[in-house]
């Protein structure tokens, strides 16, 4: 989605979606979200925003809160351009990525 900023691609064999995460590396939903997309074999690509310089990841904020009209928090994803998973709830995951 950001062109300015590198996520870290995972590979699966699920390629249903596009899913792009935004999380926290010391986010225990965010690890349980990466780790439930990992262990359903679902392909994504994630950037830890905690990682990457303060004017960045206020930009991806600005620009998630401007696109979707929902209020930022750990983790974000988005699913096709056009829907949105915020905090980790498995059973919103597992219906929206493997219904």
């Amino acid at each position: 989605m950001f062109d300015y900023v590198e996520y870290t691609t995972v590979e699966g064999p699920n390629k249903k979606h596009d899913v792009e995460v935004y999380a926290l590396s010391t986010c225990g939903f965010c690890k349980r979200a990466l780790a439930f997309l990992r262990d359903q074999g679902i392909a994504h690509r994630y950037i830890h925003v905690d990682l990457i310089p303060i004017d960045v990841k206020n930009k991806i904020k600005e620009a998630l809160y401007a696109q979707f009209k929902e209020h930022v928090s750990f983790p974000f994803a988005v699913i096709d351009g056009k829907t949105t998973l915020i905090g980790f709830l498995e059973q919103d995951w597992r219906k929206t990525l493997l219904d």
